[in-house]
């Protein structure tokens, strides 16, 4: 009887101090990526909020800084921020369930949806194309004088194509990659055209209820949104008030707003079908062959040497006027980066590869008071508008 009661003693004492080291390692896991965004924060190089979350369940979550500096309103979870370009992967969904649905087919021509495009180009370039980035269409963010211009004025979505998403093509459909907000605004005339609904009405009804996404949405700057953040510029004197910008414009290039821990519950429905069956999931993450970039998603694989197994790394930035975001998954492990800032351009990559070195416990840089333009994620770094101040790479304007 006795040995039976020191076996089971000894079993809970194992099962006790097994538990106890995971729960100093989480800590000690957590304590470092605290310290480690910290340093940006001091460094006046990040301004929000931080989520590390695996299968779902959140591993670090925290916020720094002020939400409105004006009124020293601080950060909390609940803080939603524009998302620019994270939008993207959003249109590209919405595209997809309608493929699933029958009324988009990718590689027909967009003459087939939009027979009031200029029927030259319209007959040549494909709807893949549009989400892939390699449709030759420019971009208009490029625009001369854009945002003096036209950045502050409301448009139609007809308006807008004809005004600054009609260019002549600068390659040939197919051939080569290029960046393009000027094609994922064509996908929002695509999308209203082949559903009857506004894109923001779609949006809505096909992902952000459906998945409780409740402090998540279409941008507006007339509307009253709880917890939104104000936008601010990160300058030699100090932070400024961002410019304003009309949010028809971005549209469906770049107009959400959302929170980390929406984003959560975004990513985790990525690895079921409840949006999409897996065919198109499969196709969602499929990159062209002139670049690493699929269907709204960039998808890289890491170095199996560093990491010890094969991991594949699918994310994408966004910035917008006094906004930069980023979200990073990792397939295998279902692990989850999210990095939300209103001070114009954080150096999002070196904040993500850090987060990411730590979780699998190799060496990470902290930050240092200069940041290398190279290290700030954009799809199209080659046609980024920066302004190096202090060495310091400040994101202008990309959506």
């Amino acid at each position: 009887m006795l040995s039976k009661q020191l076996v089971l003693l000894y079993s809970f004492l194992i099962v006790s101090l097994a538990l106890f080291s995971g729960a100093t390692n989480a800590n000690n896991q957590q304590q470092k990526m605290d310290s480690f965004i910290q340093k940006y924060h001091d460094l006046k190089q990040f301004n929000g909020n931080i989520l590390v979350a695996k299968q779902g369940k959140v591993i670090f979550e925290k916020s720094y800084g002020y939400a409105n500096f004006e009124w020293d309103i601080k950060h909390t979870p609940n803080t939603k921020f524009r998302i620019g370009s994270i939008t993207k992967q959003f249109t590209a969904m919405l595209t997809l369930q309608l493929v699933q649905d029958g009324k988009i087919e990718l590689d027909k021509p967009i003459a087939t949806y939009l027979p009031d495009y200029r029927p030259d180009t319209a007959q040549q370039i494909t709807v893949r194309q549009l989400l892939n980035h390699t449709s030759g269409l420019t971009n208009y963010t490029q625009a001369n004088n854009f945002r003096q211009n036209y950045s502050r004025n409301p448009y139609s979505v007809d308006e807008f194509i004809k005004l600054l998403c009609s260019d002549d093509l600068l390659f040939e459909p197919g051939s080569k990659f290029r960046y393009s907000n000027s094609g994922y605004f064509l996908l929002g005339a695509i999308i209203e055209k082949a559903s009857g609904k506004t894109y923001q009405q779609l949006l809505q009804t096909n992902i952000l209820t459906p998945l409780g996404m409740s402090d998540s949405g279409y941008d507006s700057s007339s509307n009253i949104i709880k917890y939104r953040a104000s936008g601010y510029n990160n300058n030699l004197d100090g932070y400024t008030n961002t410019a304003y910008l009309d949010m028809s414009i971005p549209y469906a290039a770049g107009s959400m707003y959302s929170t980390a821990r929406d984003l959560v519950k975004w990513d985790q429905a990525l690895y079921t079908n409840k949006l999409l069956n897996n065919e198109l999931k499969s196709q969602m993450y499929t990159t062209s062959t002139q670049r690493n970039y699929a269907l709204g998603w960039e998808v890289n694989q890491l170095k199996t040497q560093k990491y010890g197994k094969p991991l594949t790394q699918i994310q994408h930035g966004g910035g917008i006027n006094g906004f930069n975001a980023f979200i990073s998954r990792i397939a295998e492990e279902q692990l989850l980066v999210v990095i939300l800032n209103n001070t114009g351009g954080a150096p999002l990559t070196p904040m993500a590869e850090g987060l990411l070195n730590i979780y699998y416990d190799k060496p990470y840089k902290i930050a240092t008071e200069n940041v290398d333009s190279q290290l700030m994620w954009t799809p199209s770094c080659q046609q980024q508008k920066l302004l190096t101040q202090r060495n310091k790479c400040i994101l202008m304007y990309e959506l």
